[in-house]
């Protein structure tokens, strides 16, 4: 491996604890040889590479190799070039076992200079302990997924002058593979790149999804090529993501001689997600008898949130290293690590959301904070919750807004929530702006009776009042609203829907209860009586949702029947619901594709959730 003669010099530092003055005195090297060596501007003599080898415990041939590389570079000598890379690849450090580091990171889409300095820094703090392979995620230098920038040709050229920042800064005594987008020969490439001694590899991606969040196929072209290199005498193999869920691409990389196989994956998280993972990589380990290192992307990109969980299996299918979860962490092989998974579903799902909530808002860089309206219900409850755990209860204003039907109960549980979160706390009666509203709209409405069209009216009023809150103070508002509310068009357009971004937009109202008891299992935050008591938007006298909807338990389970798994009436009926409710339930779902098209993103962690994986026409005459 390529070495440089300024990096040997720091190594000679490090080791004796000896000034550049007083390495000289010691060793007899002239100061200004030793200036040259410093600044790059020579490489070592031989006699002096012989040296610093006694001094560093090291093989001489490779110091001296390394030295004559670095001669053959500086008087732009390609034969001696490709001769002495070609005899350090054969020295290869034989004693030397391998040592691999992961660099599970959380990247930002677009921010090429920001995840090119990331590569590079870690790579260093890798290769000074001692690290032969560093290991990063799938388009790791662009963020996943980077959609139409891929089609600027600005973004294309701006990746290539990145990746060639990354080859000069690299140390050569050590490799890294990344992923980026590369254009070549008129194709652009979900790549793999490979950056050793000093050269770039590109190994392309050959099965690109193109279903659910997935849409590859609109931007890449599927690569053909096997590529296995060699590093410490090991031969490794290089797969991305999809493909390692084929059996083609790993028989490949097998049949050409790998001993082990990394995976670059930007793999979203979901639901039982890991487990998946996990049985789908043993049965290819079992297949070819090769030990396995995934490494996956951590991080939340506008609905989609990765949740890292890298992981090496040995080639009997056994982990040997598992990395947390939801977590940026670079970690070497050669240290065990074995984060137990028993967090529960809850556990695992409300840590998916305070991650997407953050990065969402951290990322983009707008606002210094969130705003929520907070009406003493379980959906603003948890929201509030999940917000102060992202960006901390400095960062967060709640905001009561009470009319004539709003009660008591809510009133003080909102209030004690937010002390007990330590937010800062606001109360603005609507009952005048409401009565405003309708002292106005009275002529219009002569005859009518009053319906629906009033309620909505305070709904309305709450979101004007929160997004002016969100105006003048550069707090993004954050959306309160659930999955079965929003399946069904139990919410007002312009109204609670409302916001910038909705971290309960893929979670069923029921899971919404799941989450707030396991938040209150942490430490009790959301007050007993908003989980016990039965929900209601308090837009009427009494009122409560189940006036509306079918009960949520029952709700929740025709919706996951028939929006997730994709079911007809007809089968939803046969598992023992009432077909008069399933058919009202799913027209209200088909009826209400206008309303989410309108909604504000939120994170996905179900099979199917409403937003970028669900394309369904607004306009439709279909019958489920």
């Amino acid at each position: 491996m390529a070495t440089k003669t300024k990096e040997y010099l720091a190594k000679i530092r490090t080791k004796t604890g000896l000034s550049d003055y007083k390495i000289a005195k010691k060793y007899d090297i002239n100061q200004s040889n030793l200036s040259k060596y410093k600044s790059g501007k020579s490489a070592l003599s031989e006699t002096h590479a012989w040296l610093f080898a006694s001094i560093l415990d090291i093989n001489p041939a490779e110091v001296v190799a390394n030295t004559k590389l670095e001669q053959a570079k500086l008087s732009n000598n390609e034969s001696k070039v490709k001769f002495w890379q070609e005899q350090l690849e054969n020295l290869s450090n034989d004693s030397e076992p391998l040592k691999i580091d992961i660099a599970q990171i959380n990247p930002t889409v677009g921010d090429l200079s920001g995840n090119t300095n990331k590569i590079i820094d870690l790579s260093h703090k890798s290769h000074e302990l001692g690290a032969h392979l560093l290991i990063f995620p799938e388009l790791a230098l662009s963020g996943y997924p980077p959609e139409d920038l891929l089609l600027r040709k600005g973004f294309i050229n701006q990746v290539e002058v990145n990746i060639e920042t990354i080859r000069k800064q690299l140390p050569e005594s050590m490799s890294v593979l990344f992923g980026a987008p590369i254009f070549i020969d008129g194709c652009l490439y979900n790549s793999a790149c490979l950056i050793q001694h000093g050269r770039v590899r590109y190994y392309h991606k050959q099965h690109l999804p193109n279903y659910g969040v997935f849409d590859e196929k609109r931007y890449f072209t599927p690569g053909q090529n096997v590529m296995v290199f060699e590093c410490q005498k090991q031969r490794i193999g290089v797969l991305i993501c999809e493909d390692a869920w084929d059996e083609s691409p790993m028989n490949a990389v097998v049949n050409h001689g790998a001993q082990t196989i990394i995976s670059l994956n930007a793999s979203p998280f979901q639901k039982n997600k890991h487990e998946q993972r996990l049985e789908v990589i043993k049965q290819r380990v079992l297949e070819n008898k090769v030990g396995f290192i995934y490494v996956n992307m951590v991080g939340g990109q506008d609905e989609l949130v990765f949740d890292g969980g890298s992981f090496v299996m040995n080639n009997k299918g056994e982990i040997t290293h598992q990395l947390p979860f939801f977590q940026a962490i670079t970690h070497s092989l050669n240290t065990p690590i074995m984060t137990q998974n028993t967090e529960t579903t809850e556990e695992t799902i409300y840590n998916a959301l305070v991650l997407a909530t953050k990065d969402y808002i951290e990322k983009n860089g707008v606002f210094n904070g969130a705003v929520i309206g907070l009406s003493g219900g379980i959906d603003s409850a948890l929201t509030l919750a999940i917000a102060v755990d992202a960006l901390g209860n400095e960062n967060v204003q709640a905001v009561m807004m009470p009319y004539e039907y709003t009660s008591n109960m809510s009133l003080e549980d909102a209030k004690a929530q937010a002390c007990s979160m330590n937010v800062d706390y606001q109360e603005v009666n609507i009952h005048p702006i409401v009565s405003s509203f309708n002292m106005q709209l009275s002529p219009l409405f002569i005859g009518k009776q009053p319906d629906t069209t009033e309620e909505n009216l305070q709904a309305r009023i709450r979101g004007t009042l929160l997004m002016a809150i969100s105006n003048k103070f550069g707090k993004i508002l954050l959306t309160t609203g659930n999955k079965s509310e929003m399946a069904v068009g139990y919410a007002t357009l312009y109204g609670d829907m409302s916001g910038g971004f909705a971290p309960l937009k893929d979670i069923a109202k029921t899971l919404v209860y799941r989450l707030a008891k396991y938040r209150n299992s942490v430490n009790y935050v959301i007050p007993g009586r908003v989980i016990d008591r039965p929900p209601s938007a308090e837009l009427a006298p009494q009122q409560i949702d189940q006036d509306s909807l079918p009960p949520y338990d029952e709700l929740d389970a025709i919706l996951s029947l028939f929006v997730e798994k994709k079911h007809t009436v007809a089968y939803i009926v046969k598992q023992g619901f009432n077909e008069k409710t399933v058919k009202r339930i799913t027209q209200m779902v088909l009826n209400n594709e206008y309303k989410r098209r309108q909604s504000p993103p939120g994170p996905k962690i179900s099979q199917n959730s409403f937003g970028k994986e669900r394309r369904y026409p607004m306009t439709s005459k279909f019958q489920p």
